[in-house]
C-alpha cells in the first residue's frame, strides 16, 4: 500500500504543470528567455512565484546565474577571500570566491566586491566578451547605434565583441545599446539564456562542464585520457609524462633521501589543444633507493617518487608518479652494457693478440702471425668474458636528459 501511494504522489508532482511565471505574460518581450533560465534554474522566482523582469540586477545575482550557466556552481573553491567588504557571513560567499577564482566579475581596484552593487548593461557586456572566445570585431559596427557615444572607452571592443557574437540587448529600441543604463532581470535572462544556447563560444577555462581530451605523450601509455571542467585540468591515472633532468645525475655521488628536480621544457598540450602543464614547470622527486652495480654486468638501480609540481606561476601541485620503465627503475640501457663488453673484447683482444706476438717472437720470428692469430682470439674470449661478469655501470643522466614518468594516481591542475 506504502509503495502505491508512493507511486501515485510521484505521478502527480510528474503530472503537475511547472509553477506559473504570475507577472510575465506571454506576450512580454523577454518571455521565451525568462521561461528558459526559469526552467534551467538560471534565475528564480520569489515566493510568489513573480520573476519581476524590471527588477534591477545586482552584481552577486548575476553572478549566481553565470555559475549556473557555466556549470560551475559547484565548483571547489580553492581560493582566499581577497575583498574587504566580504566574509563568511555576506550572502553568497562561496560564489562570490569561484567568481574571482574563475575570473569572471572582477573586484574593485580599492579590493572591494561590492556584490549588491547593480551592474549597468555595459558591465555585464564587458563579462560576456571576457568569457568568449576573442574575434575581431571592428568597433565601426557601433556606429549603427545612435547613442554609440555614450559607450565607455573600456567597452568599445567589448561590446563590439558581444555583437559579433549576437549575444547582447538592444531592447525596447533596436537603435540603441543605453550602454549606461542598469541592467534589468529581463535584459539578464535574455543575456543569459542566449550565453547558454551559444556555449560552445565560452572559453574552456570558464565551463564547468566536464568534457575527455587526451595527451599523446608516449604511445604505450595506459591511459591518455585528461578530464577538463573549466579551470580545472584532472591527468588520469595512467598518464605518462615527459621531463627532464634540471642538472647532471650520478647515482655514485647521490643517496636515498636527496630532492632532484625535473623540468617541463615545453607546453604541455591536450591534443585537442588545452594546456595542461605550462613550460618551465618544475618537478621534485625524492631518490627512495639506490642499488650499486652487482657482478654479471648487472647496472645500477635508482629508485624515485615524483611528489610534486611547481607551476611557474608559483601553484604548488601535489602528484603521485615514478619512472616509467621496469619495476620504475632508472638505470643505464643495454646498449650500455653492450659497449662495455665490447670494450672489453676489444681490449682483451688487442692484449691477447700482443702476448701472441710476443711469445711466438722469441722462438721463431717468422711465426709472428701465427702468434697473433692465437692470442687475438684467445684475449677478446677472455676480454668478453671479463667483461660479462665484472660488476654493471652505474647509473648517470646529464643535464636535459628526458625520462618518462607515470602517473599513479589522478592529478588535479586548477589554472
Amino acid at each position: 500500500m506504502k509503495k502505491f501511494l508512493a507511486g501515485m504522489m510521484a505521478f502527480m508532482l510528474m503530472s503537475m504543470p511547472a509553477m506559473a511565471i504570475v507577472d510575465v505574460n506571454k506576450d512580454y518581450w523577454a518571455a521565451k528567455e525568462i521561461k528558459k533560465v526559469v526552467d534551467d534554474n538560471i534565475m528564480a522566482l520569489d515566493a510568489d512565484g513573480k520573476f519581476v523582469p524590471e527588477g534591477k540586477m545586482s552584481r552577486i545575482e548575476f553572478v549566481n546565474a553565470l555559475l549556473v550557466v557555466l556549470a560551475n556552481a559547484n565548483a571547489d573553491v580553492t581560493t582566499g577571500n581577497v575583498f574587504v567588504d566580504v566574509n563568511q557571513s555576506t550572502p553568497y560567499y562561496s560564489n562570490i570566491l569561484r567568481s574571482e577564482q574563475l575570473g569572471l566579475v572582477y573586484g574593485y581596484p580599492d579590493k572591494t566586491f561590492k556584490p549588491n552593487r547593480k551592474m549597468t548593461r555595459a558591465e555585464t557586456q564587458s563579462v560576456v566578451s571576457h568569457i568568449t572566445i576573442d574575434n575581431t570585431a571592428d568597433t565601426s559596427l557601433l556606429n549603427q547605434f545612435t547613442d554609440a557615444a555614450k559607450i565607455p572607452g573600456w567597452a568599445k571592443i567589448p561590446y563590439a565583441e558581444s555583437i559579433e557574437h549576437d549575444i547582447y540587448v538592444n531592447h525596447p529600441n533596436a537603435n540603441e545599446l543605453r550602454p549606461n543604463d542598469i541592467l534589468t532581470r529581463a535584459e539578464a535572462a535574455v543575456l543569459l539564456a542566449r550565453l547558454k544556447d551559444k556555449i560552445a563560444l565560452v572559453k574552456k577555462q570558464y565551463y564547468g562542464a566536464e568534457n575527455i581530451e587526451h595527451l599523446d605523450v608516449k604511445r604505450n601509455a595506459p591511459c591518455n585520457q585528461v578530464k577538463i571542467a573549466g579551470a580545472k585540468k584532472i591527468i588520469m591515472s595512467g598518464n605518462v609524462l615527459q621531463i627532464e633532468y634540471e642538472e647532471a645525475f650520478k647515482s655514485k655521488e647521490h643517496n636515498a633521501g636527496d630532492i632532484v628536480l625535473f623540468e617541463f621544457d615545453e607546453n604541455l598540450y591536450t591534443v585537442e589543444g588545452t594546456l595542461i602543464i605550462p613550460c618551465g614547470s618544475i618537478v621534485e622527486a625524492s631518490v627512495l633507493e639506490i642499488c650499486p652495480p652487482k657482478m654479471f654486468n648487472k647496472n645500477a638501480r635508482v629508485y624515485m617518487q615524483m611528489n610534486k609540481i611547481t607551476l611557474p606561476d608559483g601553484k604548488v601541485v601535489a602528484i603521485n608518479a615514478k619512472p616509467f620503465y621496469k619495476d620504475y627503475a632508472l638505470k643505464e640501457g643495454w646498449w650500455m652494457n653492450a659497449g662495455k663488453v665490447l670494450l672489453y673484447t676489444l681490449a682483451g683482444g688487442v692484449v691477447g693478440g700482443g702476448a701472441g706476438v710476443g711469445i711466438a717472437f722469441i722462438p721463431d720470428p717468422v711465426k709472428v702471425g701465427t702468434g697473433i692469430g692465437i692470442g687475438a682470439p684467445v684475449g677478446a674470449g677472455i676480454g668478453l668474458v671479463t667483461g660479462l661478469v665484472t660488476p654493471g655501470l652505474d647509473y648517470n643522466a646529464r643535464e636535459d636528459e628526458q625520462i618518462y614518468v607515470i602517473l599513479l594516481e589522478d592529478t588535479c591542475i586548477l589554472q
